[in-house]
């Protein structure tokens, strides 16, 4: 199957930097309402057959243009929610920011034992959004878009795909309504076939 990894549009936190994670959280700003509309178009040559989005506001206005154009509703799921950010949640300073990334950096070089202070390890991480990913799969549609958020997608992308080195994932940011493409299935695995639109073969890609 081919599974269609979007990252919500722009929020009031992304543009100030903070590290906000708490359920249900802000919704879009206007360019985030902008990236939104423009995802149908984007991706209209795919035949998606089921939406998912985490309990966070902005994934649903982020889904909700694709959403009206298939005529498709969208399923909620909780596993599907950012990286809680536990005791630096609204914080937006260096060593904050810094902490939050290394724990996710951390887990994508294999010690998933670290924890968020406050917060979740890198195996109870996994766990919740890979399990959501099991059921889309157990659906039997040839393609399902999932609306997550940006550290959570790095992570499990880097956990799961079979062709691409941590490290590239772990080094590249995914932008605001930045799509990647993954094909595969959870009991045979998982291959990265495009990432921001760029194809697995790209030389601009450092890939393994």
């Amino acid at each position: 199957m081919r599974l269609i990894l979007i990252r919500h549009g722009q929020t009031p936190d992304n543009v100030g930097g903070f590290l906000g994670t708490t359920v249900p959280g802000p919704g879009l700003t206007g360019l985030g309402l902008e990236q939104a509309a423009a995802i149908p178009a984007a991706l209209e040559a795919e035949d998606i057959g089921a939406i998912f989005v985490s309990t966070m506001i902005r994934t649903h206005h982020t889904a909700a243009p694709l959403s009206e154009s298939l005529a498709l509703p969208v399923t909620i799921r909780a596993g599907l929610r950012e990286l809680d950010a536990g005791e630096l949640e609204m914080r937006n300073d260096r060593p904050a920011v810094d902490t939050y990334i290394s724990t996710l950096v951390n887990w994508v070089d294999g010690d998933r034992s670290v924890r968020i202070p406050g917060s979740e390890n890198g195996h109870e991480a996994f766990e919740r959004f890979n399990s959501v990913v099991i059921e889309a799969a157990s659906l039997g549609h040839e393609t399902v878009a999932i609306v997550s958020h940006g550290a959570m997608l790095r992570y499990w992308i880097a956990a799961v795909a079979a062709n691409v080195t941590a490290t590239f994932v772990a080094e590249n940011f995914i932008h605001n309504t930045g799509v990647v493409i993954m094909v595969g299935n959870p009991t045979d695995g998982w291959h990265l076939d495009s990432w921001l639109g760029e194809k697995k073969s790209a030389p601009a890609v450092a890939f393994d």
